[in-house]
């Protein structure tokens, strides 16, 4: 049994493709089948026959087996009728392509394969149209549609023309999946019949498309046509007459009967009117049209039942003028002036609903009754508004509008009083969609309203002009507004109430359309501080950088390294205080600004918290450049400072000989010499050196007398001068002094009492601090001397100033180096 499968095997493997009959090589195996193209999911019958020649096979020892594709078919469907034939039947074929295999199983050996294709027989062509194109080229174009149903099967269209004038017949062959044919003009006449079908075929069917009979050039796609010329009617108001004409390659068609379609705008309508004409002639006319007025017109042309031609161009005409008709709206605000007590009228007006102009250049005109024949024209204008005050005793006036044909009837205006009642409340304004506010509204019951006027204005322009309005219905509480609203931009709303006898307070709320962070945000200022608290304020943002409401305000601050604090205030309210700040610690501040639509941060500002005769706060940079700004306002501050810590931190500090120890003096200038930062009393100064001059000759006393009395400037003389030190300041030529006052010996002076210390003036150059109130030296300038008079104590305390205890101790020189020095000085001369 081995043995025969195993040679069995070797003679399919050596033979599979079939046995050599001479030099002709035949299949061992063949299938024959019904179809090969079966519609999708019918059943299907094959049969495999093997060739006896090629296999000897023991019919119990194998059998065939059926595979579609690469899935084996169950055996129950097949029928062995020996072992070199079999049959299957296959129920539902539901593929649209596959191979079916007949061969053996294990393993598998395929001997005879057949593809089989499914699908659906081709749908009844539809919608079948033709178009013809008029051109450098004339062609006639056919279109159709196969159908909804996908075939799966190659499907082959024929289009089949018969033109019978020309005993013609044409048949166009479009490849799979085409479904349109372009027919050249040799095969048709433009003015003859022509019949035309379409066939689609595949391997389970044919259909044919209903027949189209037409003349081609019923069915010709014009170009888009163009107005000539457009203008007014003679002698024949609400009319137009327009003339066209055909593109320059269709122009020879222009003795065919036409349809037109004539399509008319207003400037102001988004409505067209449309005019239709059949068999229309060159030149139309278009009436029922609004007295002067413009409009744009359009035409498109159509031949027969052919496809409509695209819109032309656009051109303008506008129809003979006539004076304007119907009522105006209008709108008063009346107020009275304080000083001559007449009425100020604002007067408002739109055209109402019956309104027309019947004209483009539109003024009004606003007047008062006849006054002895005549009216008085209070303003003319070709706006929508006019401001003006009327006569005394005026109770009406009249509105007209006025165009180059004539002038309206007027129209009735009223002069109504302002009254004091309430008739509404709650007030709101919203935005609604795009350009649009929604106000509301609640009203009172009030026999005497009769309707309600909504007045809108923009706050960033007062021209008055600007200001819109609607008459609602006093049962009315809401209504939508549309206008030329802006984004970021502030508008005032208003709800009046109008009554039988005058006009009521209105109520008004402001309203954006869209909210953004601001556009700036205020500088902060640091008002004021006491303790360890400062008060920062700022001023208001102007209306026109806002762009929303002002929600609120914050100030965020921080110590260096520190937490960051913040305060609010709300948006009425432009200052805050800043809390528990530490004396000796730099600051940084920063404000944010936020509307409803966004928010803004400042810029940071640095300050320090400095102490002296009283509490300051000084600026010293922010993050936006203005530190450079800072550097040069604090010597400007300085200079026109008068706190005694300025002063010290920018002068030099001269020292005063009459109230310091000149031991402690330097030798150096004091001109450059300035006070610790830490202490608020300037550093001791130091000075070893100190010089004495003597008098050979003594002053007469005519010459005393010449320098005390005299009022002349004595600053310049050379020589020295006995008296105070506190005589007018003096400046000397020789910059290299860097005395203020020389002492010499008593004796030396004639006019001061014996014994009393005398003084020459210094040259230096440097300036003295204070100009004396007095020329009366203190107390505390003289040293003590016994016998001195109380007046002429220059150094220390007088003897009434000296406690009792003191009286009997020695002289002190260290305290005294000026009287140290006379000492010196008279032991040098004696």
């Amino acid at each position: 049994m081995i043995f025969t499968w195993m040679v069995m095997i070797a003679v399919a493997v050596d033979s599979a493709s079939g046995a050599m009959n001479g030099d002709v090589q035949q299949p061992c195996a063949k299938i024959h089948t019904s179809s090969l193209v079966v519609p999708l999911g019918s059943p299907i019958t094959a049969t495999c026959v093997i060739r006896q020649d090629c296999y000897e096979l023991n019919e119990e020892d194998v059998r065939i087996a059926w595979y579609l594709g690469t899935e084996l078919i169950p055996s129950s469907l097949a029928v062995n009728e020996s072992n070199m034939v079999s049959r299957i039947v296959v129920p539902s074929f539901n593929h649209t392509r596959e191979e079916l295999i007949c061969g053996f199983q294990d393993p598998r050996q395929d001997l005879a394969g057949v593809v089989i294709q499914a699908g659906y027989p081709p749908e009844k062509p539809e919608n079948l149209s033709c178009q013809l194109i008029i051109n450098a080229f004339n062609s006639l174009i056919c279109t159709w549609d196969p159908g909804q149903l996908n075939t799966s099967l190659p499907t082959k269209y024929t289009l089949y023309t018969e033109t019978r004038d020309l005993n013609s017949n044409n048949t166009y062959e479009v490849p799979p999946d085409i479904h349109h044919v372009v027919i050249s003009r040799a095969d048709f006449g433009i003015y003859m019949a022509i019949k035309i079908y379409v066939k689609a075929e595949n391997d389970l069917g044919e259909a044919t498309s209903a027949e189209m009979v037409f003349k081609p050039i019923s069915v010709v796609k014009l170009d888009q046509p163009s107005i000539v010329k457009i203008g007014v009617v003679p002698k024949r108001f609400g009319c137009l007459q327009l003339t066209w004409k055909l593109s320059k390659q269709q122009a020879w068609l222009h003795h065919n009967p036409f349809n037109l379609d004539i399509r008319l705008k207003t400037a102001d309508s988004s409505q067209p009117i449309l005019v239709s004409y059949v068999k229309s002639p060159k030149k139309v006319e278009c009436c029922s049209l609004l007295d002067g007025t413009q409009y744009l017109a359009q035409i498109r042309v159509q031949c027969e039942q052919s496809p409509w031609s695209e819109w032309s161009s656009s051109k303008s005409g506008v129809t003979l003028e006539t004076a304007p008709t119907g009522p105006l709206d209008s709108w008063m605000k009346v107020s009275k002036n304080k000083e001559n007590k007449n009425l100020n009228i604002q007067l408002f007006w739109k055209p109402s609903k019956l309104f027309s102009a019947n004209g483009r250049n539109l003024s009004y005109v606003v007047s008062q009754p006849k006054l002895r024949s005549k009216r008085k024209i209070m303003c003319s204008t070709s706006e929508k508004c006019c401001a003006f005050q009327p006569s005394k005793g005026a109770r009406k006036f009249f509105l007209s509008a006025v165009n180059s044909a004539g002038k309206s009837h007027p129209t009735e205006i009223r002069i109504y009083q302002p009254q004091a009642q309430m008739a509404i409340m709650d007030v709101t304004a919203v935005p609604h969609a795009d350009r649009s506010f929604l106000v509301q509204w609640t009203a009172d019951s009030n026999s005497d309203l009769i309707d309600y006027v909504v007045e809108w204005k923009p706050l960033l322009n007062t021209d008055l002009c600007k200001i819109n309005f609607e008459i609602v219905n006093k049962s009315q509480c809401s209504l939508i507004i549309t206008g030329s609203f802006e984004p970021y931009k502030p508008y005032g709303i208003s709800v009046y109430p109008r009554f039988k006898d005058g006009i009521g307070l209105p109520q008004t709320v402001n309203a954006y359309l869209r909210q953004e962070a601001p556009s700036v945000v205020p500088e902060l200022k640091i008002k004021q501080n006491w303790n360890s608290d400062i008060e920062i304020s700022w001023e208001e943002i102007p209306l026109e950088q806002r762009n929303g409401f002002i929600k609120g305000y914050k100030v965020f601050y921080w110590e260096e390294n520190g937490p960051v604090k913040a305060v609010s205030a709300d948006a009425e309210d432009r200052r805050v205080i800043l809390k528990d700040i530490n004396p000796v610690s730099l600051y940084e501040a920063f404000m944010m600004v936020s509307t409803f639509g966004g928010s803004l941060n400042g810029t940071t500002i640095r300050f320090k918290f400095t102490s002296s005769d009283q509490a300051t706060i000084v600026i010293i940079a922010t993050a936006s450049g203005t530190g450079l700004t800072v550097l040069i306002l604090l010597p400007l501050l300085a200079c026109f400072s008068k706190h005694k810590t300025m002063d010290l931190r920018l002068w030099p500090v001269v020292p005063d000989p009459a109230n310091s120890s000149i031991k402690r003096w330097s030798s150096e200038s004091t001109q450059f010499s300035h006070p610790s930062w830490d202490n608020n009393e300037p550093n001791p100064i130091y000075l070893s050196h100190l010089s004495f001059l003597d008098l050979t000759t003594k002053l007469s006393k005519e010459q005393d007398d010449i320098w005390l009395n005299s009022k002349e400037e004595t600053s310049d003389l050379p020589e020295s001068i006995c008296g105070s030190v506190f005589m007018p300041t003096y400046s000397s030529s020789n910059s290299e002094s860097v005395h203020y006052a020389t002492m010499l010996p008593s004796s030396t002076c004639s006019s001061p009492k014996p014994n009393e210390p005398v003084y020459l003036r210094s040259e230096s150059t440097q300036p003295l601090l204070e100009a004396e109130e007095s020329l009366t030296p203190r107390h505390y300038q003289n040293v003590p001397s016994d016998g001195m008079p109380k007046e002429q104590c220059f150094f220390g305390p007088c003897d009434d100033d000296i406690p009792e205890e003191q009286n009997n101790q020695g002289v002190i020189w260290d305290d005294f180096p000026f009287l140290r020095a006379l000492a010196m000085n008279e032991r040098e001369h004696n």
